[in-house]
């Protein structure tokens, strides 16, 4: 028995037979982008939002975002051409450690090629861009995904028309990078290893769970623990605390692969908006389109300051505070008030 994973029905797939160069190094001879979309491309072509997911999310925003979706909400399918690909390296039906190598037939497993952010917004490009679609009206995203956003900007300019990242900074911080290397030595502790690959018959990944209990720590807040769970224990014995942790790990094993994971992470702590260019401060003054970054006050693993810190050096930029004791995962949470931030800054696109 193996992971495999649950893909929408409605996913799209394009088949890019285009070797695609490597930031790091080397290539990928072709690759797959599993894709959604909602709403009507108008003849102008000029009404398209991107939306660019996080770490363990898919291409199904309107499943997990579903709080946007709607007539005079965030993403109105009514007006908008709203696009969700997968991101390069997951495990969601676009290339990445699942895939199969086509110079040795079998999946790429822990072989699977260093990428970066960078790497992952070349993919969306050339997806947009078999689509006929040379403007973005707006690409917005939060965590992994607000790191899309600022390279989309650095790399495309002349193609994303405002920027909305979320919960992020603008280069991954040496304690982001702390917390992606004690979870990645998680999984490498795994007991039972098969060529790279986990032996689910003789040990479940175990590892992989335990990663997904420490991030979830660092998704939420103090507050939202104490308030959530306080010191209350269920009939088990376990505090409830512990038991919350126990079902998140749990559940992504369940739909995400350990390899993935370790990819995905380590191309998260390669996010750096200055590097190969002049300088940090150079690669943000030139974010000349608009952009709105959103500040979430209770975020641990992305403070305020990260973010004030992009909206000093991004001329003409706008900060926005999203104040709820719900941690880094609030723009999850509070879609309400998330909303209506995006549809406030559409008004003025």
């Amino acid at each position: 028995m193996e992971y495999i994973p649950i893909i929408s029905d409605s996913t799209s797939y394009f088949e890019s037979t285009a070797s695609l160069p490597l930031e790091l190094g080397g290539e990928l001879p072709g690759v797959r982008i599993a894709w959604r979309s909602w709403g009507t491309l108008n003849e102008q072509k000029n009404n398209v939002i991107l939306i660019c997911h996080a770490l363990t999310g898919n291409a199904d925003a309107d499943l997990w975002w579903s709080g946007m979706f709607g007539p005079g909400r965030a993403f109105d399918e009514t007006r908008d051409f709203i696009i969700c690909s997968n991101v390069l390296g997951s495990c969601y039906g676009t290339t990445g450690p699942l895939s199969a190598n086509p110079f040795t037939g079998r999946r790429y497993g822990p072989d699977f090629p260093r990428i970066t952010i960078r790497d992952m917004v070349a993919v969306q490009h050339r997806l947009l861009r078999s689509l006929g679609i040379e403007k973005l009206c707006l690409v917005v995203g939060a965590s992994l995904g607000g790191m899309q956003v600022l390279e989309w900007g650095a790399m495309y300019p002349e193609m994303a028309g405002a920027l909305m990242p979320m919960g992020i900074s603008g280069r991954h911080s040496a304690w982001c990078i702390a917390q992606s290397e004690a979870q990645r030595q998680a999984i490498a502790a795994d007991a039972e290893w098969n060529d790279g690959w986990y032996d689910p018959a003789r040990q479940p990944q175990k590892g992989l769970a335990a990663a997904r209990m420490m991030a979830m720590c660092s998704y939420r807040c103090f507050e939202n623990f104490q308030l959530r769970f306080g010191r209350e224990v269920q009939e088990e014995g376990l505090f409830t605390a512990e038991s919350y942790l126990r079902y998140q790990g749990k559940k992504l094993v369940g739909r995400f692969d350990a390899n993935t994971y370790i990819t995905l992470t380590r191309a998260m702590d390669m996010h750096d908006l200055g590097r190969g260019r002049s300088s940090y401060e150079a690669a943000l003054a030139s974010l000349t389109m608009p952009v709105e970054i959103l500040s979430i006050d209770s975020d641990i693993l992305y403070p305020k300051e990260e973010q004030e810190e992009l909206a000093r050096l991004i001329p003409g930029s706008r900060l926005l505070f999203l104040d709820e004791p719900y941690g880094h995962d609030a723009f999850l949470i509070d879609t309400d008030t998330v909303s209506r931030m995006v549809c406030d800054f559409k008004e003025t696109l």
